[in-house]
């Protein structure tokens, strides 16, 4: 094969931003798949080699015959057409490196789905690791930014218009929340995913065929070979790991997408309120500074949620062994956990680099001229005036504060009722974020 037809069957991430260059995507590649297949035989031997179902030489020449750098990946993704799945070219390779010896105990009693289920397993384990240091690198920056500017006060903004004042910092504790909901998740997660081991039709029939003892202990040795779950019966058509799975990383990428979408809109030039540190450069406008991070974190949310969906829907799979139902899940797996390493790499930069103008902030709460308080002088002056004369000096007020471009505080002053109040007071956004600081402090005790 030349070094062009090579790349033509090595996924590089050309479309792809958002995870190419990431952790996840050298755990999700082809070589790392192949690599988690035969970790996934040789552990197989070795299980059953520890229970007296094969010998000990067995296990040790199917371990050193399984490395992935012997093997032709292009080679087996083309033969692989022929049984619909990886998994059968491979084994017959792989007991052709083993040798005629021991190379009856490749694959022995398994079907196809045990090995292919438990590579992709492997692979999610190896993903999950490195999604959970990047969230941790994203929750500690975070943290940081909630603390520096717990009493930074901004618009709080409901429906793209200003609301009340609140405070940057309890809108980066907010992001942490949800990146450690991300991480409690992904955490559950990793630590029950398990291996699959059933045979033909989940009975384990073979591996009793095949020698004396318990079929029953296989599962938990296996298991402990890999570093994985052993499961309480084999899951070919009972999906939920793969459920559990697209839950957890569709979740991530939503908590980061939120994130995500909140820097795009801070940072928009008009705002400014915040900016990634290093932004992207434009191909035709050369003073552009794009929210590159931000973006591809955004995208990835928006395509997780499907890619879950048809995880979903494998669930529904007939049968002790399903058509079409498991041959869907593989792609749209490995996207996911793509995706999210992608976005989790990416959050963490962002939010590490993330550039804050308090004074963007403090300027944007005057542009309604002191309205963004009215909720505040609703409640203060109605025992002052009366319920209904308060309510109409406010609309009124609010009418001339944008006919006149005069501030809440100056047309208040005019009212003799209100002549011993200290308005600048009363009318100041900063004076006004409720128990923002205290719920900031309440949501970094979180660990």
């Amino acid at each position: 094969m030349t070094s062009a037809d090579t790349a033509t069957h090595t996924d590089t991430g050309l479309l792809a931003p958002g995870w190419a260059g990431s952790p996840a995507a050298d755990a999700t590649g082809d070589r790392a798949y192949l690599r988690a297949l035969l970790d996934a035989e040789a552990a197989l031997t070795r299980a059953q080699a520890a229970l007296g179902l094969a010998p000990d030489g067995a296990a040790t020449a199917v371990t050193d015959a399984a490395d992935s750098g012997r093997f032709d990946l292009a080679s087996i993704a083309e033969r692989a057409r022929g049984g619909g799945n990886p998994v059968i070219p491979l084994v017959a390779d792989l007991t052709k490196a083993v040798g005629q010896e021991y190379g009856p105990y490749v694959h022995r009693g398994a079907t196809s789905q045990d090995i292919l289920d438990t590579a992709a397993m492997l692979v999610a384990a190896r993903t999950l690791d490195l999604v959970l240091t990047d969230l941790a690198r994203t929750e500690r920056a975070l943290a940081r930014l909630a603390a520096e500017h717990r009493d930074t006060p901004l618009p709080g903004r409901t429906l793209t218009q200003h609301a009340v004042p609140t405070t940057f910092g309890l809108k980066a504790a907010g992001w942490r929340s949800l990146v450690l909901d991300a991480r409690d998740r992904i955490t559950a997660v990793r630590a029950a995913l398990p291996v699959q081991l059933g045979g033909a039709a989940g009975t384990l029939a073979a591996f009793a065929a095949y020698g004396a003892g318990d079929p029953l202990a296989l599962p938990g040795a296996y298991a402990r070979e890999l570093g994985l779950a052993e499961p309480a019966l084999p899951w070919h058509t009972l999906r939920t790991p793969v459920a559990d799975l697209a839950g957890c990383l569709a979740t991530a990428a939503g908590a980061l997408g939120k994130l995500a979408a909140d820097v795009l809109v801070l940072g928009r030039t008009e705002t400014g309120e915040v900016a990634e540190g290093s932004g992207g450069g434009s191909s035709a406008m050369p003073h552009k500074a794009n929210p590159v991070r931000a973006t591809l974190i955004a995208a990835a949310a928006r395509r997780a949620p499907q890619l879950a969906a048809v995880l979903y829907g494998s669930l529904a799979a007939e049968d002790e062994r399903p058509a079409g139902a498991w041959h869907a899940e593989w792609e749209p797996l490995r996207d996911l956990l793509r995706l999210t390493g992608g976005a989790a790499r990416d959050a963490a930069e962002l939010t590490e680099g993330l550039r804050v103008d308090p004074a963007a902030m403090r300027a944007h709460l005057d542009l309604t001229h002191g309205l963004i308080v009215s909720e505040r002088l609703s409640a203060e002056l109605a025992p002052v005036l009366g319920r209904s004369r308060a309510k109409a000096l406010l609309t009124e007020v609010a009418r001339r504060t944008y006919a006149e471009g005069r501030s809440l505080g100056e047309l208040l002053a005019d009212v003799p009722e209100l002549k011993d109040i200290d308005l600048a007071a009363l009318t100041d956004p900063a004076r006004y974020t409720g128990s923002a600081a205290a719920l900031t402090d309440r949501a970094l005790e979180r660990r």
